[in-house]
């Protein structure tokens, strides 16, 4: 058995069966990852896949669970080279983040900075993505954290640990009358048009609000850009609903900012990381510095509990940051 075999049948299983695309993604050729998978079955004694004719038609049940101890096998031979390189090689490596818009427009700027004069040396990728994408590139290892809110889906082999609370804000032009309000009910505000984020992609259901209270919420526009609403707004198209977080002083200057915190209730964001994931120490110092009670000692602590839920209650004495 090949580590190289191990990998085929992962990758064709990623690629839903097509060995011709593998092949590509692999840059080697189809009849070898066919040859080679052929011939870890035949050591086995078992089918990994079912045919038809030439092609794969699908993953047998044994298939199955062989292909997951193999991704282990394949995470665990890259954790080697990784615990190596802590000792060897401690300030070079590489950090990946799969996070929203609004997170890495406005929150993570100021951390990957101070990130990156402290360890110039570490390859930083950042992707956009909304829950669903940051769940799969943890899965899959395509990245190592998730900058996220909606944690609804996480199984137990994820950690999420909790950073800072953040609220929503309503936001108007100066021109509108909802401008000189002091305090805003939500009986006012199903009298506008709404523009808010996308509830599917973000977890944050500006609707759910308005239906838990009798109310029908018109909203005209859903998108997980922060700056676009505020575009919209500013072109009159609706009263904008965006994190707090997202309003920038000194470029909103022409847009009226208002509480919604009675409105809306507070969310929070986690960073999220597979507890497999080795951990190294760039990698505590990232997640201390951008939630400064997550120190070494206190991500290890969550890492011991078993499952989420004992994480959240770790935390249940800890004052979060509010955005």
């Amino acid at each position: 058995m090949k580590l190289q075999q191990l990998r085929y049948i992962i990758e064709v299983a990623n690629n839903e069966l097509n060995v011709s695309l593998t092949a590509e993604k692999l840059y080697t050729s189809q009849p070898g990852i066919s040859k080679q998978i052929k011939q870890l079955e035949e050591e086995l004694g078992v089918q990994i896949f079912l045919r038809s004719g030439k092609h794969l038609s699908d993953i047998t049940p044994i298939g199955m669970k062989i292909i997951d101890v193999a991704r282990d096998i394949l995470n665990k031979t890259h954790d080697i080279k990784v615990i190596a390189q802590e000792f060897t090689k401690p300030n070079l490596g590489t950090l990946s983040i799969t996070t929203t818009y609004t997170q890495a427009r406005y929150a993570l700027p100021s951390v990957i900075q101070k990130f990156m004069q402290v360890y110039p040396e570490i390859a930083l990728k950042i992707e956009q993505g909304d829950a669903a994408q940051s769940i799969s590139n943890l899965k899959n290892r395509v990245t190592d954290f998730a900058v996220m809110t909606d944690i609804s889906n996480l199984n137990d082999e994820m950690i999420a640990l909790p950073c800072y609370h953040w609220n929503h804000a309503i936001v108007v032009t100066k021109e509108h009358p909802l401008a000189n309000k002091t305090i805003i009910q939500l009986d006012e505000l199903v009298q506008y048009p709404l523009i808010s984020y996308d509830s599917t992609k973000d977890g944050t259901d500006i609707g759910q609000t308005f239906i838990e209270a009798g109310k029908s919420a018109n909203i005209v526009f859903n998108t997980a850009d922060a700056g676009l609403i505020k575009t919209y707004v500013k072109l009159g198209a609706g009263v904008g609903v965006i994190a707090k977080m997202a309003i920038d002083e000194q470029y909103d200057q022409d847009l009226v900012i208002l509480n919604a915190s009675h409105i809306f209730s507070y969310h929070t964001t986690y960073i999220v990381f597979l507890r497999s994931l080795y951990l190294r120490n760039y990698m505590y110092d990232f997640i201390y510095q951008f939630s400064a009670h997550l120190d070494k000692k206190m991500v290890n602590q969550a890492i011991a509990c078993t499952n989420n839920n004992q994480i959240l209650t770790m935390f249940n004495g800890v004052k979060l940051m509010v955005k």
